[in-house]
């Protein structure tokens, strides 16, 4: 299998989640290989500040937030034409649980890890079929994705997370009963060493001790979860991977 990113120099891709951490450093890789990318998020500044390159274009929207999701891909069309690649990276972690847990931090998860992404999903995928577009669609998931981790008040967490393995699957079959060429994939990683930890905690300030112990631990970086990414988008048209998962050396979960 020849390894190639020849086929989406100069194409459009979608990266959600792109002010920080997996998602910033998978924008910086696209760029690096040519490709128009196009970063959403929250913080529109941070996005902008990733590089000065022409090909950037950053798009200030709340993935929780259908509306803004929409306005996005409507800009996206109409400046720059068609989608040929979505990562979604966006996510967010809460620290709660079933028994007690707040219904606030509840919907938070899963409309930024799962609704969020199916809206994204759907939308990219519309946008493909209509230009007809072979793109790729790859969902940035977790460990916690197929499995409790065995964390202390990460099991709904862990619940925003299973959707996620179900619509990669979900999306798979669908597409392949309309004979389409897109394809779908997911990453899984394990521990990241990223800005989702201090997130948490500005929301949840009791959550800091646990976090500093947590963030000892051994941990990938965003530029590996990036590579990943760029090798996934490498295969051949007929390649599809469907999961990887990525886990640092000697992670104990």
């Amino acid at each position: 299998m020849v390894a190639s990113m020849s086929r989406w120099v100069g194409k459009v891709a979608v990266v959600t989640g792109a002010s920080s951490g997996s998602g910033a450093a998978i924008v910086k890789q696209l760029l690096d290989e040519n490709v128009i990318v196009v970063g959403i998020a929250r913080r529109k500044e941070k996005i902008e500040a990733l590089s000065d390159s022409k090909n950037l274009h950053a798009i200030q929207a709340d993935v929780t937030k259908e509306e803004e999701i929409l306005d996005a891909f409507k800009w996206i069309k109409n400046n720059l034409g068609p989608i040929h690649i979505l990562v979604n990276c966006a996510g967010v972690l809460r620290m709660t649980n079933f028994l007690t847990g707040e219904t606030k931090h509840w919907k938070e998860m899963m409309d930024t890890n799962y609704l969020g992404l199916c809206i994204c999903t759907r939308e990219a995928v519309k946008d493909m079929r209509a230009n007809n577009v072979d793109g790729h669609i790859i969902q940035i998931n977790d460990i916690a994705g197929y499995k409790l981790i065995g964390v202390e008040n990460m099991n709904f967490y862990c619940s925003s997370k299973f959707p996620v393995t179900a619509a990669v699957e979900g999306l798979r079959v669908e597409l392949n009963a309309i004979k389409s060429k897109i394809k779908v994939s997911s990453i899984s990683p394990g521990y990241v060493n990223s800005e989702i930890l201090d997130a948490c905690t500005k929301v949840q300030p009791e959550t800091r001790e646990f976090f500093q112990d947590f963030a000892e631990s051994v941990s990938l970086s965003p530029d590996d979860v990036a590579d990943t990414a760029i090798y996934l988008l490498s295969t051949p048209p007929h390649v599809q991977i469907h999961d990887i998962m990525i886990r640092p050396v000697g992670e104990d979960f």
